[in-house]
């Protein structure tokens, strides 16, 4: 026969899954400041990310650090448009302040020459692709005016073809600089976890 447990060894039992759920609700908890402050720093309102983690009580700041981790590489990706350049250059400031050490300041250094390149080929590009299809895209244009008996414009984004071919050679050049994206981003990770022991 099974052994009969005591009241008081149900409780104990109880109040030791207690305290460690306590404990993860901590964690969450720290974690989800963390990825606020980091949209917070993201939108110029917090100078210091290292004055913040400093501010953190002790057993919360690697949840704090990490929440703040996640945001900030979130960031990390190919911009739509040079405008981006500046939130990437102060997203790498932060994580090198998460991350600290030098390894991670020359990544960045090395990254944001690559997403600089990649903005300055991608202007280069789009123009080369609209002179290659310049000629259909006016022949397109003639054979419409003489359709309608008015001049016609067309947009080159609002024709499906040109749309295509504009797409399929811009995401050509973009998966050439992703991969170096992507492996910034796993480096990023390597090293915050490097330092977090």
């Amino acid at each position: 026969m099974g052994k009969i447990k005591s009241a008081l060894e149900i409780a104990l039992e109880k109040t030791e899954s207690v305290k460690g759920d306590r404990e993860l609700i901590g964690q969450f908890e720290a974690k989800q400041k963390g990825k606020k402050l980091a949209g917070q720093y993201l939108e110029g309102n917090v100078k210091s990310l290292k004055e913040e983690i400093e501010k953190e009580a002790k057993e919360d700041r690697k949840s704090f650090k990490q929440g703040i981790f996640d945001v900030l590489l979130s960031q990390i990706s190919l911009p739509a448009a040079k405008e981006e350049l500046k939130r990437i250059e102060t997203t790498c400031q932060g994580l090198q302040a998460i991350i600290g050490g030098n390894v991670f300041g020359e990544l960045s250094r090395q990254l944001l020459q690559i997403i600089n390149q990649y903005i300055n080929e991608a202007s280069h590009f789009e123009e080369a692709i609209k002179k290659q299809y310049a000629p259909k895209l006016r022949q397109k244009e003639e054979d419409l005016s003489r359709r309608l008996g008015r001049p016609v414009k067309i947009d080159p984004f609002q024709d499906p073809e040109f749309a295509s071919f504009y797409n399929q050679n811009m995401n050509a050049l973009k998966g050439n600089y992703q991969t170096a994206i992507d492996q910034a981003r796993q480096e990023a990770v390597s090293l915050f976890e490097k330092n977090q022991h």
